[in-house]
């Protein structure tokens, strides 16, 4: 579980890249990118930050493979914008969460019609 201190860094390093990428970024591999979340570790020095994009997997992977290389850009002007003695080194990945939630939802739906089903033959 975060620490509150940890908890402020992650939501300030969120607010600030979601702004950088929407406004700052050139590279169009990064047009249309959501920061989703953004996790730092107990000693602040690491920021994964999961993204996701409408479109293909291949370009969830091109935005993914564009912020990797735009990490340097992206920590100098993060420093610039937030007042902390060391910036993290950032690290991107895929979120994937909303393929699980629509793997729940559609297990539950599942579940569901069988029940009905169930009650019907009764």
């Amino acid at each position: 579980m975060a620490t509150r201190r940890q908890q402020k860094v992650a939501d300030l390093i969120q607010e600030e890249i979601s702004d950088l990428v929407a406004r700052k970024m050139r590279d169009p591999r990064a047009e249309g990118v959501t920061v989703t979340d953004v996790k730092v570790s107990p000693d602040l020095h690491y920021a994964d930050i999961y993204i996701t994009r409408l479109g293909t997997e291949e370009e969830l992977r091109e935005a993914l493979e564009g912020l990797t290389a735009a990490s340097g850009y992206l920590r100098r002007e993060l420093a610039s914008r937030i007042d902390l003695r060391f910036v993290p080194e950032l690290r991107f990945h895929l979120d994937r969460s909303w393929e699980r939630g629509a793997r729940i939802d559609a297990l539950l739906e599942e579940i569901a019609a069988e029940e009905r089903r169930e009650k019907a033959e009764e």
